[in-house]
């Protein structure tokens, strides 16, 4: 067994052992575990300083997670967009395949909370078998991005077939891995992986950096392997309340991932998912960050500060020209000039 193997079979998945570690009472999260799996590794346990923290607010379950709520369990109506198991197809030339139904770490923001981590979300080799067929007799795709769950997650051969599959489709220019082990699981970066992922260029590497504290010597070295094995690297950042809303710790996030070789891409808005709303900022917070960022930073540093509209309707950047009017109920305007309304308010 292999030391990420092992790191992941012993992560915590029971409040009762951050009952015992961090000695506070967890007993109000028993449920929330019942709808809501809880997955942390030990090398992601060991980044939380105390209770409360940054690291904490994004791993632990939270009893406000099952609060009555507005907001929709599948707010990017990915499951309508899904023309086969597996696949989601929002964008004509891109396509969504969720290779994986697990991850390292449960964030308790995730925006497919829903499933991940549940037997819902079970990846079968039939189902995936469909999903690639759909992608070969589908001639526009020509971006496809691997996702989930976290799709390292799969052993090196396992992803390898898949990688290879995709590969041999003429019209697939460049596969995108959506990953958080970086972050999570850096163990699981190993020069055997990246070696065989250098197989398949072009091939794009997306990762979730949330905190500065998350930029650990490990998470460093995982970047490196995979930035010397020739795949860009990418950052797309969550802003959560409570974690990295302000100036300050987003600047030192961004000059951090400069300095792994990774380039900020996007700042992402809260997705409207349900269980997810005591993240969520307003979207005055996001516009001041980013703002703040110009200037004292390279503009390398500065992500594009976005908002997935609800419906699966795509990104929206929040730019002047987007923004109809911002109140307690913003209204902003999609790439394809239709305006939609989007809850602007904190919990």
């Amino acid at each position: 067994m292999s030391n990420w193997q092992k790191q992941w079979i012993d992560s915590v998945t029971a409040p009762v052992v951050l009952a015992e570690r961090f000695g506070v009472d967890t007993r109000a999260l028993d449920d929330v575990v019942q709808r809501y799996p809880m997955r942390i590794t030990p090398y992601y346990l060991d980044l939380i300083e105390q209770p409360g923290d940054a690291i904490w607010r994004q791993c632990v379950p939270d009893a406000r997670e099952l609060l009555p709520c507005a907001e929709d369990c599948d707010p990017l109506h990915e499951e309508r967009l899904s023309p086969v198991p597996l696949l989601v197809h929002r964008y004509p030339d891109r396509v969504l395949l969720l290779a994986s139904g697990q991850c390292a770490v449960y964030c308790r923001f995730c925006t497919r909370k829903r499933k991940v981590g549940c037997p819902i979300m079970g990846v079968t080799d039939e189902a995936l078998e469909a999903a690639l067929d759909y992608i070969a007799r589908t001639v526009q795709i020509r971006d496809v991005i691997l996702s989930g769950g976290d799709p390292l997650l799969l052993e090196d051969d396992r992803l390898e077939k898949l990688l290879h599959r995709l590969r041999a489709v003429p019209h697939v220019e460049m596969i995108r891995i959506g990953s958080r082990v970086p972050v999570t699981l850096p163990e699981r970066i190993t020069e055997g992986l990246c070696s065989m992922l250098r197989r398949y260029h072009p091939l794009y590497f997306n990762t979730h950096f949330n905190h500065p504290s998350e930029l650990t010597p490990q998470a460093m070295e995982a970047c490196r392997r995979l930035a010397d094995a020739g795949l860009p690297l990418g950052n797309q950042t969550v802003l959560l309340r409570g974690v990295n809303d302000s100036p300050a710790i987003m600047q030192r996030l961004v000059r951090g991932l400069l300095k792994i070789r990774v380039r900020p891409y996007y700042l992402h808005h809260m997705d409207l998912a349900a269980g997810t709303g005591h993240f969520r900022t307003r979207i005055e917070t996001g516009l001041d960050i980013v703002a703040a960022l110009r200037g004292p930073v390279s503009g390398l540093a500065v992500p594009h500060y976005v908002i997935d509209s609800p419906g699966g309707k795509g990104k929206i950047p929040l730019l002047p020209e987007y923004l109809v009017r911002l109140g307690d109920t913003a209204l902003l305007r999609t790439p394809s000039g239709e305006t939609i309304t989007f809850p602007n308010s904190e919990m």
